[in-house]
């Protein structure tokens, strides 16, 4: 099998893998790099230019792994688009939201190159699209007569996201995808295959974090936070990924709510979350295990984030807002700028952000320092309560390493994490199993495998 990373910059971004196996040409993912506007943000794609693409698999539609998708089938007609049924309902809303940001920040931030793609590329995805049923296998046939069969598993991450698992020629080969193996307030945890396999391709977002206090007592410090803050007048914000992350903490929040942990308070949303979890709430009526539903909003009474809302003028409440990493112009962002001034307020981070975005560098925020917050052209005194929740969506190192080494592979490729996390796994994986070949792609080298 040969492997080129097309994400240029490596490390989490434009996640998008070409997979070379004896004649077929399958790319997973094809993501948008979240630090990056214009084309700079797309994976290299011209490097399948020549090559006749068979499959695409979409393990599951954040942005980092589905945003560039129109773009590469409009590239690539041909190719056939897979993933799972829960997934199929989802990815759409996200590529239209992305479309529709990218018109804001081509009228705001002056980026020509904006919108990537059109509303009829994004419809031309879904007939292209084949659903599949995690567990349930399927066969594939090349127009060059090569044979391939996968199989889809639940990874736990967000509702519909899988690992993938090729059968070609007597090699198994598993890709992870993002995975998380604990269950959550909103969705069961990963249901991986076992056995052995020839290649195991790992994501290893939190190679370089250990998880210091376990998730569910977390939750319970942020419940805690956001009684202490609002008991004494103020309000807490919280940046979360629309999909997923928001959904997982609303059931959190209404469950808290009906048990007594939380007294009545407004919550607000921004609007994608809601959209979301309106299809949640589809999945879960056609069979799926989905734990959030559309009912809760009314019962927590939640709205919408209005226009023009002045939080220093509400009542005290709850901001649960995207983006996660706050993002210029965002929900959160300007949120943010509203809430940092007092030390009545809290913001609380429950996931991954980048350093280098506004989140990344307000978490880590000197107390009484100045944060300036560029995109509306002021600083604000760094007074509210800044807490870090360990809330991550991504499977602890330690469970990932043992489910990797559990397939006794004969190579495991590195994907998904910044330098530090894939050198603890190629360091680990080197202790327990010197035979076993780690690879660590280098982005656009092409390597066999």
């Amino acid at each position: 099998m040969l492997l080129t990373d097309l994400n240029a910059p490596g490390g989490i971004g434009a996640n998008c893998l070409l997979l070379q196996l004896d004649g077929l040409n399958i790319v997973i993912d094809a993501g948008l790099h979240p630090r990056l506007t214009g084309r700079a943000a797309l994976p290299r794609l011209e490097r399948l230019q020549g090559l006749s693409v068979d499959l695409v698999f979409l393990t599951h539609c954040h942005l980092d792994h589905v945003g560039a998708l129109p773009v590469l089938l409009r590239e690539h007609p041909e190719a056939l688009l897979v993933m799972t049924r829960d997934t199929a309902c989802l990815y759409q809303v996200m590529l239209r939201n992305s479309r529709t940001v990218m018109e804001r920040q081509r009228a705001e931030l002056g980026v020509a190159e904006y919108p990537l793609f059109s509303y009829r590329d994004i419809a031309a995805c879904g007939r292209r699209t084949i659903e599949v049923v995690p567990g349930h296998s399927r066969h594939f046939e090349s127009a060059r007569g090569e044979r391939l069969t996968f199989t889809l598993y639940a990874s736990g991450h967000i509702p519909g996201a899988a690992g993938i698992l090729l059968e070609h020629r007597h090699r198994r080969i598993f890709h992870t995808g993002d995975v998380l193996f604990a269950d959550t307030a909103l969705l069961d945890g990963a249901r991986f295959p076992g056995g052995d396999m020839d290649t195991v391709i790992v994501e290893t977002t939190r190679g370089a974090t250990h998880r210091s206090a376990p998730r569910e007592s977390e939750m319970e410090r942020l419940l805690g936070c956001i009684r202490d803050t609002t008991a004494h007048g103020g309000s807490v914000l919280i940046p979360a990924f629309a999909l997923g992350r928001m959904q997982e903490l609303i059931a959190v929040l209404h469950a808290a709510r009906r048990d007594g942990r939380l007294g009545p308070l407004p919550l607000y949303l921004s609007g994608l979350g809601i959209e979301l979890l309106n299809q949640f709430d589809g999945i879960a009526r056609r069979g799926g295990h989905l734990r959030a539903r559309r009912k809760m909003l009314r019962e927590l009474r939640a709205e919408k984030l209005p226009l023009h809302h002045s939080p220093e003028r509400a009542r005290p409440g709850v901001y649960l807002l995207s983006s996660g990493m706050m993002v210029e112009s965002t929900p959160s962002y300007e949120t943010a700028a509203a809430l940092l001034g007092s030390a009545r307020n809290a913001i609380c981070f429950v996931g991954y952000c980048d350093p280098d975005t506004p989140g990344g560098q307000l978490r880590d925020a000197r107390h009484n320092g100045q944060f300036l917050f560029s995109a509306l052209g002021r600083s604000v005194p760094v007074r509210a309560r800044i807490e870090k929740f360990d809330l991550s969506s991504h499977a602890d190192r330690e469970d990932l390493l043992a489910y990797t080494l559990g397939r006794h592979p004969r190579a495991v490729v590195l994907t998904h994490g910044d330098p530090p996390a894939r050198a603890w796994f190629r360091a680990r994986i080197g202790e327990a199993d010197p035979r076993c070949h780690v690879v660590d792609p280098v982005p656009l080298e092409t390597v066999p495998v």
